[in-house]
């Protein structure tokens, strides 16, 4: 079955060994580019996984050795959506549906990465308790690059993982970081040979599940909680929010994601 003939749904696919469960982001050949069925899918699962006990740890990887994620496909509306999620989706960024999900999914969550994990692919890399990446891989957040305002909650993320300092530079610059720059900002937890990626996140993953379940649930509900408390104002969200839409209405904006895809230069003018 090739990309064009699959549902969204067959784009993530889940397995199990013991106590850890992977998710696998099958779409190699768009570089595991994330789309709105997707994103449900990875919910769906883990609200699956969250019924029971059995499974104490889970693993994300993308499929192919390329790359994790290469982003955010915002161009496509999945048909099989189904009307619970779509009414889920209304007026709510949909990178929401499935990073949520990772944050209130009670068990740890590790992001095995391989290759590219760029935009919304590296939030939700860095949206994982851990991450763990081949000695290859590269990470950035591209939204400066393409005249695009990343959401505040992704920007909250970042500062609470990398640090403010950290944060500035890797939204400013938008530059893709090898692995070596990644760990020294936080951004992962481990490198490792390419070879032994595999091996060593599966270690890691049992090393977790075999911990105790209870301590394992109270510590994830814990951070989620402390980390639930910052954020924005309530009225800071309007203005906000029009900045995003004036970004996206922008001239810049179509030259960004034009000379992106061209690999050139843009040609910025700040309207």
């Amino acid at each position: 079955m090739n990309t064009e003939e699959k549902t969204a749904a067959q784009f993530v696919r889940m397995e199990k060994q013991g106590f850890i469960a992977t998710l696998v982001l099958d779409r190699p050949e768009r570089k595991n580019s994330l789309n709105i069925g997707m994103l449900i899918r990875i919910a769906e699962y883990l609200e699956e996984l969250s019924a029971t006990d059995d499974i104490r740890t889970v693993i994300i990887r993308g499929e192919g050795g390329e790359s994790f994620s290469s982003g955010y496909t915002i161009s496509e509306i999945p048909k099989d959506i189904t009307d619970e999620y779509f009414e889920a989706l209304k007026g709510k960024n949909p990178l929401d549906i499935g990073l949520s999900a990772i944050e209130r999914y009670p068990y740890p969550v590790i992001a095995m990465i391989d290759g590219y994990a760029l935009g919304a692919g590296c939030e939700l890399a860095m949206t994982c308790d851990i991450r763990v990446a081949s000695e290859g891989s590269r990470m950035g957040i591209p939204p400066s690059r393409l005249g695009v305002i990343y959401h505040p909650a992704g920007v909250q993320k970042f500062i609470n993982i990398m640090g403010l300092a950290n944060a500035q530079e890797a939204l400013y610059t938008g530059r893709f970081y090898g692995m070596e720059r990644a760990k020294e900002m936080g951004m992962v937890n481990y490198v490792v040979p390419k070879d032994e990626l595999q091996a060593f996140t599966y270690k890691l993953a049992e090393e977790i599940a075999g911990n105790a379940p209870l301590s394992l649930k109270g510590h994830k509900e814990i951070f989620r909680r402390i980390l639930h408390y910052q954020g924005l104002r309530q009225e800071d969200y309007p203005e906000i929010e029009k900045l995003i839409a004036d970004a996206l209405k922008s001239e810049d904006f179509k030259d960004g994601a034009s000379a992106f895809f061209q690999k050139r230069r843009p040609l910025f003018k700040g309207r």
